[in-house]
């Protein structure tokens, strides 16, 4: 009480305890005390003289009181003239803040399917008047239940914490387009006080993704330390970015931990829905008129014991060489029915190809009633469908048992083959390499013929192999043509031998050349948690059991060769489980991928992958390899296609959106085009909407962005699928690609709401988890305390309240003395 006295008279509230009081004096003139005193003194000596020679008629007593009160007022008045500053240091209880975070995003436009029971509850949640002139309750969206439960007019739960706790309410709707970020609602500012009418009334469903990793993020960057806890109403149906319980690293907090406060989770919309949810698992490699089998996994819920149709269809996005006039029509692979029997099933569809090109590999399940979305009853997969045979190369400084496998794995791989697998082994007899057509003989063929490439495999090579001319093709084949380039390491030479040359640059390892091999102690590989992830580690069929116990079959490696370090771009996919990078904490990397230009780099620690076919044989073994060839090829143009390559930067777009659409063109030596080597008119794209070209297509121009290269924006305004078509300059012959525009974002997609994250985000952080119609109890389990802060002030005391009573204290004193004594 007595410190909270003090902080007032000094002019600070809410003051909990004051640990130090200091006076000094801040006006130049005073620095030395001497002015100061004799000030002083002159004004006492004045009050005296006053009282004694000019007020006569005074006894003693009235005269010292009068005059100790006129001296000390003067001495006052002194004493501000040299600035008296105070410095403070104090305790002060300031108001904690509660955010109130509300789901903007399209799921909350969803109308649920409720049972009569639950549509009960909400409506005596949300008061019998709460919907007010919204529709009737079964009809109503998330975000009207949310508007409705924020404005009842009993009970409301607004009014409930301010009147409970002494807290400042702050509100905010996340509703972004790419991603999740806090938009303050009620003007903008956190000083103004704004009603639950004004907050339902800004609220949108307008997001097209819900990103609760970014959210967490953002409002941990707006808060300050008077931050208390967070109230967020969502279906936590995250579908995008870092999740908030998930790290970039394993020492790094997660989003949620980094807030570090409670949170209490209200969550809306229904938990189990009428759905079914389809998604196609065509091969990673599919080869014209060989049969492949696509794989579709349907999942369900609410419609057990019901039968549904599913259906197959090929889309073909890209062609080369279409003759003018002619279509690429949809494919339909297959239909079958399904009844539901269990949540999730898995359907197979025989196709044989009878085209090449890229296509659209997509499944739909016909929807039944009372879905509460239909956007999730369809799934696409862009794939290649090659007629041609990808090409492989391999450099090698001598025959490895790696090398022996790895030839054999593609001699007999239908998308690779004989014709398909080059290598070049430095340690050949040249008249074996003149007499094998499987040998090349030089590592710096024509453009035309190394550009054809598709991947290159790079062993354990002597820098003095790599001429200039071959690193300075291999960085223009990946970054430029979008090549796949695998380095393997080995125990003679390694890849510390690529140090000068330009290939080194492009690595996801930082080489050393200090480092050698380390062979004292047999380990056994460590896959990473992003290598559980990636595709390129998952072998078997994927239809059950865990993908990555294969794995185990590789045994004890003797030996590996250690970096320096991993690069920033880089994704580590297997590790050592002991040794350490030079930084001291990164474990050094085993097999690492890293994106250059527009091709990919994967690197291998060692040459012993072929210890995979241990125990069963070459089925895991073929398949790693498969899948690497699968993930470097198959996702770009192939062979020779790779010179003039139409491109789009996403399958799929909103309505209104502006699609890029990019050509890669090159001559018969894969040298770029540049608009000297066009026609007048430049490089030309028509774009129509449907699967056949209309009447009067979209004429656009493309722009020269850098040589070989050309892109133009293509505005959007209909859903549906669209065809670019561009004539080759050089052949004459027209390429097409083809892609789609939605009219829905993926909120969409999956309809239910994410019970399991909405209560473990609540309890991880503290906090406690509820439905709308137990909303109420959050009141009664808020525990908020005042934020004490620790203030050190320095202010000038003459502003303060104690320096205002104690002249005017003195000023009354003396006047009501005087009236008394009777003088004027």
């Amino acid at each position: 009480m007595i410190s909270q006295l003090l902080g007032w008279l000094l002019g600070i509230s809410d003051v909990e305890s004051v640990d130090g009081v200091s006076f000094s004096l801040a006006a130049p003139w005073a620095a030395d005390p001497t002015w100061l005193i004799v000030g002083c003194a002159a004004a006492v000596g004045f009050a005296i003289w006053y009282y004694t020679r000019i007020q006569s008629g005074l006894s003693t007593l009235p005269a010292a009181a009068l005059a100790a009160t006129r001296a000390i007022i003067l001495t006052m008045l002194i004493v501000t003239l040299a600035d008296p500053t105070v410095r403070l240091t104090a305790n002060r209880l300031l108001q904690p803040v509660l955010y109130m975070v509300i789901d903007g995003t399209e799921s909350m436009s969803i109308r649920d399917n409720f049972t009569p029971d639950q549509l009960a509850e909400l409506s005596e949640a949300v008061g019998n008047d709460g919907t007010g002139s919204e529709a009737a309750p079964p009809a109503l969206t998330r975000q009207q239940w949310v508007k409705a439960y924020l404005e009842r007019e009993q009970d409301n739960l607004v009014e409930k914490l301010q009147a409970k706790h002494d807290v400042q309410l702050e509100y905010f709707v996340f509703d972004g387009e790419s991603t999740s970020i806090a938009r303050r609602l009620g003007g903008g500012t956190e000083k103004e006080t704004v009603t639950p009418e004004v907050i339902a009334s800004e609220l949108t469903t307008n997001g097209k993704v819900t990103a609760l990793g970014e959210l967490v993020t953002d409002l941990g960057n707006q808060s300050s330390r008077r931050l208390g806890g967070v109230v967020m109403f969502s279906d936590f149906a995250h579908n995008s970015g870092m999740a908030p319980l998930g790290s970039s690293g394993p020492n790094e907090p997660t989003p949620l931990q980094r807030l570090g406060v409670p949170l209490y989770s209200i969550g809306i919309g229904a938990v189990s829905t009428r759905d079914l949810q389809v998604e196609i698992q065509p091969p990673l490699k599919m080869k014209k008129a060989e049969r492949s089998t696509i794989t579709v996994r349907v999942s369900q819920s609410g419609v057990q014991g019901e039968s549904a149709q599913v259906t197959v269809t090929a889309h073909p996005m890209q062609g080369d060489a279409v003759v003018e006039g002619s279509q690429l029509q949809d494919i339909v692979v297959g239909t079958q029915t399904v009844t539901f029997d269990s949540s999730i099933q898995y359907l197979e569809f025989p196709f044989i190809p009878q085209q090449s090109g890229r296509f659209l590999i997509s499944a739909s399940v016909e929807v039944l009633p009372g879905e509460v979305s239909e956007e999730n009853n369809q799934s696409s997969r862009a794939v290649n469908i090659v007629d041609d045979y990808i090409r492989l190369t391999f450099i090698e400084n001598e025959p490895t048992w790696e090398w022996r496998f790895v030839k054999e794995v593609f001699h007999r791989d239908r998308l690779v083959g004989m014709e398909g697998f080059r290598t070049f082994l430095r340690s050949a007899d040249p008249k074996v390499r003149q007499a094998n057509e499987m040998f090349l003989p030089t590592l710096t063929p024509p453009r035309s013929e190394f550009f054809a490439n598709d991947v290159i495999f790079l062993g354990d090579i002597p820098s003095e192999a790599l001429n200039e001319r071959f690193s300075r093709m291999l960085k223009q084949f990946v970054g430029q043509f979008g090549g796949g380039l695998v380095v393997v390491s080995g125990p003679n030479n390694g890849p510390s031998e690529l140090i000068d040359t330009e290939i080194a640059d492009m690595l996801p390892v930082k080489l050393d050349r200090s480092q050698s091999i380390r062979s004292a102690q047999p380990f056994e590989m460590q896959i990473t948690p992003l290598g559980k992830q990636a595709d390129l580690m998952q072998l078997g069929d994927g239809l059950g059991g865990d993908p990555l116990q294969p794995w185990q079959s590789l045994g004890k490696l003797p030996w590996y060769q250690p970096v320096l370090g991993v690069h920033s771009q880089a994704n580590v996919l297997a590790q050592h489980p002991t040794d350490l990078c030079a930084d001291g904490k990164t474990p050094q990397p085993l097999i690492a991928t890293r994106r250059y230009g527009n091709g990919e780099v994967i690197y291998i620690g060692f040459n012993e992958m072929w210890r995979l076919r241990r125990i069963h044989g070459e089925r895991y073994y073929r398949q790693f390899w498969s899948q690497i060839i699968s993930r470097l090829a198959l996702s770009h143009a192939l062979g020779s296609q790779k010179r003039f390559v139409l491109a789009m930067d996403q399958p799929e777009y909103q309505v209104d959106d502006r699609a890029l659409l990019s050509v890669e063109a090159y001559d018969e030596n894969f040298d770029p085009l540049t608009l000297d080597d066009l026609p007048a008119d430049g490089l030309q794209a028509q774009v129509f909407l449907g699967d056949t070209p209309g009447s009067q297509p979209q004429m656009v121009k493309l722009s020269e962005t850098r040589p070989g290269r050309f892109e133009v924006r293509v505005p959007v305004f209909e859903a549906g699928r669209y065809t670019a078509r561009v004539n080759d300059p050089i052949t004459g012959s027209p390429s097409e690609v083809r892609f789609d525009v939605v009219g829905a974002s993926a909120e969409q997609r999956n309809p239910a709401r994410n019970l399991a994250l909405q209560s473990t985000m609540a309890t991880s952080t503290g906090g406690k988890s509820y439905e709308l119609p137990t909303a109420d109890q959050l009141v009664d389990d808020l525990k908020l305390e005042p934020v004490v802060e620790e203030i050190s002030r320095s202010f000038p005391i003459w502003g303060t309240p104690l320096w205002f009573i104690l002249v005017v204290t003195l000023l009354m004193a003396e006047w009501i003395a005087r009236k008394r004594a009777n003088l004027a």
